[in-house]
């Protein structure tokens, strides 16, 4: 292209369609000049200064645009000789067909096709959701009660002590003093026992149950997952090349049939003090029926404990992994309820005989860090400040579940039951058979109140009951009122 034409075409584009700087506006048009095979190989660019005169910029800044092309190769400047676009071998690419550009449909299948098998079944099943707050969002507390004064005390303490040790990757297994404090913690709080070493920290219960898997269990194993049970659980494993079978639950827990009980699995994930999303606690009966079964048949068993220190009528109940005498139980936590989802701390807590493997491949896995917030959280648990904080909470959290069932029963009386608002930070709200919970849901949304569809959390949707998850923990009683009234007349559309 003639340097008059290239002058005249940046002209047409030049003129300022957002607030960038000139300098990158001219940049990205050259660059696409050139990509784009307006600009061939060997064409000479206009002088600096006659494009500056052109463009009404300043010469430095074409000088400085040129610059930044031949450092990153785009052309060959030479003093007295001029600037001429390099050969960047364009002609070696297949040219990129663009066919699905107007077609999503297409483009998504595309994508998929990409994909591993695994991938695909990853993405085929996603559960997660880009809206986190707000009315009545399940699972997410309340993060305007985090004890901000408190913790930026103790983080301050900590910056001042000069502390080199915490900005460098973790050891295995994670920050020392925290696994001490944890296991303390759980000692005193779910009668859990363990030793520090047992302790190994993560970002979360997902990173937890993703190692759990990958160090148990080999691809085809079989996995019992409760029926229904959190969408997260059962992806992460499913992903994982694992063949998933869901045992359903009753008012008791966990109850495999006699077939199921024929073919014994290779691990076991249950909630066993707040069963998700159903609420249900497992009896002691179960408890000691699951444990003889692992014991007989060498399977282990992960406790996902997510929020169990939210109950207000009874005491938080002690662990599975405390009655544990065999050492087949995993049990994973984290402070995304307890404190908030960001701070992306958790831990497993595994048998003596897997503690060694577990922090070296949480290390070599995951290249763990965030040590300064580990350190902070230590102190805190230490301190006390987070036993405070969780009995605090919990009395806020207990008011507006309150609130909310008086809602539920001001606009349907007795006509819908209320399932599992004795503990956690949701409830149930059922609905009759017949009603499509998603489509509630999809309606709910676009009145801005978010909840999610019971039938959803089933595997097996035939067998599924409708019913709303509505969470309460993270919205106080003046928002709860007004988006209940909203969510009150989109499910009377349905009923």
């Amino acid at each position: 292209m003639e340097a008059f034409i290239l002058s005249e075409w940046l002209q047409q584009h030049f003129a300022p369609s957002d607030d960038s700087p000139a300098y990158h506006r001219l940049y990205r048009l050259i660059c696409r000049a050139i990509l784009e095979g307006r600009l061939a190989a060997g064409a000479r660019l206009p002088s600096t200064r006659d494009l500056a005169a052109e463009l009404g910029i300043a010469r430095n800044t074409v000088l400085q645009v040129y610059d930044q092309l031949a450092e990153e190769g785009y052309v060959n400047a030479g003093v007295g000789r001029g600037t001429y676009v390099e050969d960047i071998r364009l002609d070696l690419l297949e040219p990129a067909i663009d066919a699905d550009k107007d077609d999503p449909a297409a483009a998504l299948a595309a994508a998929g096709h990409d994909l591993s098998h695994r991938g695909r079944r990853l993405v085929s099943g996603l559960g997660f959701s880009n809206r986190q707050a707000g009315a009545f969002m399940p699972g997410i507390p309340d993060v305007r009660e985090f004890p901000l004064k408190t913790w930026s005390r103790i983080q301050n303490r900590q910056w001042r002590s000069g502390p080199w040790d915490l900005m460098r990757y973790a050891p295995a297994g994670g920050y020392g003093p925290l696994r001490q404090a944890i296991s303390d913690y759980l000692g005193s709080v779910r009668s859990v026992r363990s030793t520090a070493q047992q302790v190994v920290m993560t970002t979360g219960i997902h990173q937890g149950i993703d190692v759990a898997a990958r160090l148990l269990c080999d691809p085809g194993d079989t996995v019992w997952i409760e029926e229904p049970a959190y969408w997260g659980v059962r992806n992460l494993l499913t992903s994982s090349g694992l063949n998933l079978v869901p045992i359903r639950v009753d008012d008791e827990g966990i109850w495999p049939g006699e077939a199921e009980r024929a073919r014994p699995p290779r691990l076991i994930v249950v909630a066993p003090s707040h069963q998700y999303p159903l609420g249900m606690v497992m009896s002691l009966a179960r408890r000691h029926m699951l444990l003889d079964y692992a014991r007989q048949f060498s399977c282990w068993i992960l406790e996902d404990d997510y929020d169990s220190e939210f109950r207000y009528d009874t005491r938080p109940l002690s662990s599975l992994q405390g009655m544990d005498e065999a050492g087949r139980v995993l049990y994973a936590g984290s402070f995304s309820k307890t404190l908030c989802p960001g701070l992306r701390v958790g831990f497993l807590v595994v048998p003596q005989t897997l503690a060694g493997a577990f922090a070296d491949s949480v290390a070599e896995l995951y290249r763990e860090g965030n040590m300064m917030t580990h350190a902070v959280l230590a102190d805190f648990i230490r301190e006390g400040h987070l036993s405070s904080h969780i009995r605090r909470v919990r009395r806020r959290y207990a008011e507006r579940r309150d609130c909310l069932i008086e809602e539920i029963r001001r606009h349907f009386g007795d006509a819908l039951d209320v399932v599992g608002g004795e503990a956690g930070l949701h409830l149930i709200l059922a609905l009759p058979d017949g009603v499509d919970d998603t489509l509630v849901v999809r309606d709910a949304l676009q009145e801005n109140v978010v909840t999610r569809a019971l039938s959803t959390y089933y595997t097996e949707r035939e067998n599924a009951r409708p019913g709303l998850l509505l969470g309460y923990a993270g919205v106080t009683p003046d928002e709860i009122r007004p988006a209940f009234d909203t969510l009150a007349r989109v499910i009377g559309a349905y009923l």
